[in-house]
């Protein structure tokens, strides 16, 4: 255990180590914003073409797995085993249902609900409290729960919309992304389902593999995977799409590559590297404030219907519900190499302790 009381040496090598971390955290930045963008090109192309979903993902992920694929090459090297292999094929059923819940998400609630319905995921953490974690940190674990819920409640109400939003008396009538409708929580189901999904894969491919390079090939064996099982899915949506009206998708050069090369592939080695250089996971209050920036930045952009002082308060209570829920001792962080921290579940990393996964 590190003693608090840090000698002038070890504030200079922190100091020192901090600022070698700077170029890795302005790669997470711009990694995330490259990301942020691509979800805005693919939300105004989905609003604006009505082209399906599913369709849509479908479309990227099967360039995506094979770009994963040539990349990775997981059929080179140390022989994967089975038991590193199902549970990645398994989770490329959980990524599949992960894509299509959030896309629909998107659709619906737009960019802002979608994203930060994505860290969700915490809840995680809250069930491995409960089921496996210490009596004396429960409560504090479900009160981040009722502060994430609030904040989605109130992103569900329009807080962070001008056309909504109890902090905005100003006329919102020329803004080009106007809300047509105030949306409820059931609206909110598919994309917070879809956090919860996607810390869950997160979960499973940390479990499976310990060594970074071992992470990445199987991550590609996982996005083939959710393409294989995305398959029927697309052409059976695809089938009686056009059966009931003649649906079709066009194409945009923008909407597609962003989404195929920033919003799949530059994302996961961006928070790979933030996970294992920075210390940073997803389903973090420092990952939050970074796509909060990102998402301020390009609602301006954009000129969407958007509320700064609603967006902060959604964003400052879901900031601090994750940290309430994904907390632990806090004098028991520094030891990183005996503790795996997850998106609110954190493993210890000794094989004979593992405890089971949360269902």
């Amino acid at each position: 255990m590190m003693s608090p009381n840090l000698s002038p040496d070890d504030r200079g090598s922190s100091h020192a180590a901090n600022f070698r971390h700077t170029p890795l955290q302005i790669i997470h930045f711009i990694g995330n914003f490259l990301r942020i963008w691509s979800v805005y090109s693919m939300y105004s192309y989905l609003s604006q073409t009505g082209a399906s979903v599913v369709l849509f993902i479908f479309s990227c992920l099967v360039p995506s797995s094979i770009l994963f694929l040539i990349l990775q090459k997981p059929w080179k090297g140390r022989p994967l085993s089975n038991t590193q292999v199902v549970p990645s094929l398994i989770n490329g059923v959980i990524t599949a249902l992960y894509y299509i819940l959030w896309g629909v998400g998107l659709k619906s609630c737009g960019p802002v609900r979608a994203i930060l319905a994505e860290y969700s995921g915490a809840v995680l953490g809250v069930l491995s409290a409960v089921l496996y974690g210490r009596k004396g940190h429960i409560w504090k674990k479900v009160g981040g729960l009722f502060a994430m819920l609030a904040s989605f409640y109130f992103l569900s109400q329009g807080w962070a919309t001008a056309t909504y939003s109890p902090f905005s008396y100003n006329d919102s009538d020329d803004t080009e992304g106007k809300t047509q409708e105030i949306l409820n929580m059931k609206s909110m189901i598919a994309p917070i389902f879809a956090g919860v999904l996607s810390a869950l894969r997160r979960v499973i491919t940390r479990r499976i593999s310990l060594k970074n390079q071992l992470k990445r090939r199987l991550h590609a064996i996982t996005i083939a995977s959710a393409t294989c099982f995305l398959f029927p899915v697309a052409m059976w949506d695809m089938i009686v799409g056009s059966s009931s009206t003649n649906v079709e998708l066009p194409f945009s050069v923008w909407a597609f590559s962003s989404t195929i090369l920033f919003g799949v592939i530059l994302i996961f080695y961006v928070d790979s590297i933030a996970e294992e250089r920075l210390h940073m996971v997803f389903s973090s209050p420092r990952h939050l404030m970074v796509a909060g920036g990102c998402l301020i930045l390009m609602e301006i952009f954009y000129k969407m219907d958007f509320s700064l002082p609603g967006f902060l308060i959604c964003c400052i209570l879901l900031g601090f519900g994750i940290y309430e829920a994904t907390s632990l001792e806090r004098g028991k962080k520094e030891n990183l190499n005996n503790i795996d921290v997850g998106d609110g579940i954190f493993d210890d990393q000794s094989q004979s302790q593992r405890s089971p996964l949360p269902t």
